[in-house]
């Protein structure tokens, strides 16, 4: 595993894992399950939960049962909404996550694709039914 993942996780551990849990009645509902988006073995799943508030994200939490890269991946994926616009979410991109990660190792490239995939699949529902 990649040392900057590696450190990012450890401090996870220690920290705790700010953005994990989850949220009652989310604006948008995001679940990936064993497909190799995100998470990739059996049995992982990877739930985000994220609420809007006047066109913005005011919270987005989420669960997960998957390996360390995708955990480091998905709290730098929330930390990077939190309080953007829709517009600048769906303008999130890979290289935001690597920079923020400090690599951008293959597995992290894997796992940010697929999180930005997902992540623009529920903005688009999301729009579908409240296009604001």
């Amino acid at each position: 595993m990649d040392e900057a993942i590696i450190k990012h996780y450890r401090r996870l551990l220690k920290t705790g894992f700010e953005n994990a849990g989850s949220i009652n009645n989310p604006s948008i509902f995001l679940e990936s399950t064993n497909d190799g988006r995100v998470c990739g073995h059996t049995g992982d799943y990877m739930q985000i939960f994220i609420n809007i508030i006047d066109g913005k994200v005011d919270s987005i939490k989420y669960l997960c049962a998957c390996d360390p890269t995708v955990n480091v991946a998905v709290e730098i994926l929330c930390n990077l909404s939190k309080g953007k616009r829709l517009d600048e979410l769906k303008a999130l991109t890979e290289e935001s996550l690597f920079e923020a990660a400090g690599t951008r190792n293959e597995d992290l490239q894997k796992r940010a694709s697929g999180l930005l995939e997902l992540l623009k699949q529920g903005l688009t529902q999301y729009r579908e039914r409240d296009p604001r």
